[in-house]
Formats: structure tokens, sequence, C-alpha cells
């Protein structure tokens, strides 16, 4: 199976924060945040793997910042790791208020592991990730920390 790179499968959502999104004091949900970034490393690995996928798990999920009604948000998805059947992305956020013309921030970020099924609903092999530079190469190998750590974890 050919190899594809981080380039191939990366994604940008963004989204306008409105009313419905938000509690009665103008701050978004954590969980439309959630969402949204869920979508973003679904459409990330969905790229990669041409097949089905769930999400497996989410970690180190840390909001940085407060988001409002009326910002901005972008989500940019982009894989730092792949298993056998498994993916994971890395979802950076990052608002901007428009009312004030600021530049956009990182609000937070968050690794999401997502798995290839086949028809059958089963683990599906994918292609395997061409890293091209020291930067994925290094989040390739952090991503490989997390995964065998995981593992261990789940042994235990």
């Amino acid at each position: 199976m050919e190899g594809k790179t981080v380039y191939y499968s990366q994604v940008v959502m963004s989204n306008l924060m409105l009313p419905h999104q938000a509690n009665v004091k103008g701050n978004v949900h954590g969980g439309e945040i959630m969402k949204m970034m869920d979508s973003t490393a679904g459409v990330v690995a969905h790229r990669h793997s041409r097949a089905n996928v769930v999400t497996a798990r989410v970690d180190e999920m840390e909001f940085h910042l407060p988001i409002h009604i009326g910002n901005f948000v972008t989500c940019h998805g982009k894989l730092v790791f792949v298993g056998s059947s498994s993916m994971e992305i890395l979802v950076t956020v990052s608002v901007e208020d428009l009312a004030k013309n600021a530049p956009p921030k990182t609000a937070l970020t968050a690794y999401f592991t997502l798995v290839a099924l086949d028809e059958n609903g089963k683990p599906l092999k994918v292609a395997p990730l061409e890293l091209v530079n020291e930067e994925e190469r290094r989040l390739f190998e952090d991503g490989m920390r997390r995964y065998q750590a995981y593992k261990q974890h789940r042994k235990n």
C-alpha cells in the first residue's frame, strides 16, 4: 500500500459562533467546539483512509481561551501518527474576535484517534504516513509514544 503525506489529508474547517451555540452569558458550549474538532478529525481520517472512520479516543484536550458568540472559529486538522488501522489527528482551534479586528489566537488543541472500518465494521488497514520534514517526524514519534503508552495501559 502506497503511503500518503500529511499534506494530502490535512483540513481547515471554520464556523462563526452563533447564539444557539452558547449559554446566556455568550460563552460557546465546549461541546460545540468538541463537535467541530471531531468533525475535522473525521474528515482528515477519511481523506487518508478513504474508508468509514469512527472516533476511538480523544487525548489532551485543553482549553486555553474562552470562545464567545460572534467569534470566528477555525479548526486545523492534520495527521500526526498512523498505525495499522488507527490514525491520530492533531486538531488545533484558533479563535478570531471579528468585532475587535484582532488576529486569531489558539483556543485549544487535542489529539483525536480514529479507526478505519471495513464494510463489516472491522478494523481496516490504512496507508502508512509519509513524513517529509523534521516537524512531521517529531510529531509522529510523539504520537507513537502516546499509542504505545495507551496500548500498555490497556494491557494492565
